[in-house]
């Protein structure tokens, strides 16, 4: 199944059915007055965050959906029927934008959130609406209600714990494969992710969800690479699991290269929980790995872990690490006391 995480659409309810205008026609019943029915409500349109979708990629081929028209009314008190509604289906973590793609509408988070879109019109009175003592024979009804129309972008953000990010050929992949039945493409050249992978982990007797977001490189934010299009994937994580290829020549400029580009997407991802490994540590030397921890500490004052997805060096302890300040901040966010995040000098 393709990934699509971005897509348009065009919604239209249904219009109400008109009102009729009839008068009771019966033998030997005399001035049988005024009998027409009302119209039927027209369609709405409805979003729902539903279980078992992870892609948009249903309204890839379908992207217009119009509700019915309401029943019109007929004789002998006949209101007709209402429309029925129009029910899209999306993943959890789709939000929903106006035409302009900046104006919100709605954010579905969660499985089970619902929201109308577009109401269907109401149906027009039957001329027996209007009948009174002094107006025992209306000639006129209610045309339907008239439809809402509009065009709506739908913006998935993949519900997420923890999200993996990095340089290129960092080695995100080959962490993710390792610690959950996930199968991500790997290869020895950049830019092998070209879209966002997810992965169930287990660890401490508990599970999370990792995400793998595609490599990001310096003028990302410009659009340049891949840009900061999937970056928006990771901004409901709990934590950001920051990689860094520890046989790259100046591992300090690959880590403010990726700060820079968090800090230019903006999203409050700069300011989110983070833990910072040095990877592929198995591919160095001892006196080359620990040349550049120093060399790190120095400049950016924090201690990265260090760990190889490979042949799975602290790994473990990384993955015990990322639930654990998963669950303090979802206990934060919900208003529960935790106690403060320290991560940024953690050692295993």
């Amino acid at each position: 199944m393709k990934f699509l995480d971005q897509a348009k659409i065009y919604i239209r309810s249904g219009n109400g059915g008109a009102g009729s205008v009839s008068f009771r026609r019966e033998k030997f019943i005399e001035m049988g007055g005024p009998d027409g029915g009302d119209g039927g409500r027209g369609g709405d349109i409805w979003i729902e965050a539903v279980d078992g979708l992870n892609t948009l990629i249903d309204y890839r081929y379908q992207q217009h959906f119009k509700a019915k028209t309401g029943g019109h009314g007929m004789g002998r008190d006949r209101a007709g029927a209402n429309a029925p509604d129009i029910t899209l289906k999306v993943p959890a973590g789709t939000q929903v934008f106006e035409e302009d793609n900046e104006t919100f509408v709605a954010d579905l988070a969660k499985i089970g959130d619902r929201i109308r879109l577009a109401r269907g019109g109401n149906g027009g009175f039957g001329n027996a609406h209007f009948k009174s003592s002094t107006n025992r024979a209306p000639r006129r009804a209610n045309p339907g209600e008239d439809a809402e129309e509009r065009w709506l972008w739908l913006r998935l953000k993949l519900i997420a714990d923890a999200g993996l990010l990095g340089m290129p050929n960092a080695g995100k992949s080959t962490l993710l494969a390792a610690v959950s039945a996930a199968k991500p493409k790997i290869a020895d050249y950049p830019f092998t992710t070209l879209t966002p992978q997810l992965g169930v982990v287990r660890a401490a007797g508990s599970s999370f969800v990792l995400a793998d977001i595609p490599g990001l490189i310096e003028g990302a934010h410009e659009g340049h690479g891949l840009g900061t299009r999937f970056l928006g994937h990771v901004e409901r994580c709990a934590v950001l699991l920051h990689l860094i290829d520890v046989t790259a020549e100046d591992p300090v400029a690959a880590y403010r290269v990726i700060r820079k580009e968090l800090k230019s997407y903006g999203g409050h991802l700069a300011d989110k929980p983070e833990v910072i490994a040095f990877n592929k540590v198995d591919a160095v030397s001892e006196e080359d790995l620990n040349l550049k921890l120093a060399d790190f500490k120095r400049r950016i004052r924090k201690t990265p872990i260090v760990m190889s997805g490979v042949t799975g060096r602290n790994v473990e302890d990384v993955m015990k690490k990322l639930l654990t300040v998963i669950t303090d901040t979802r206990r934060a966010e919900r208003g529960e006391t935790s106690d403060k995040i320290k991560i940024e000098n953690w050692q295993p």
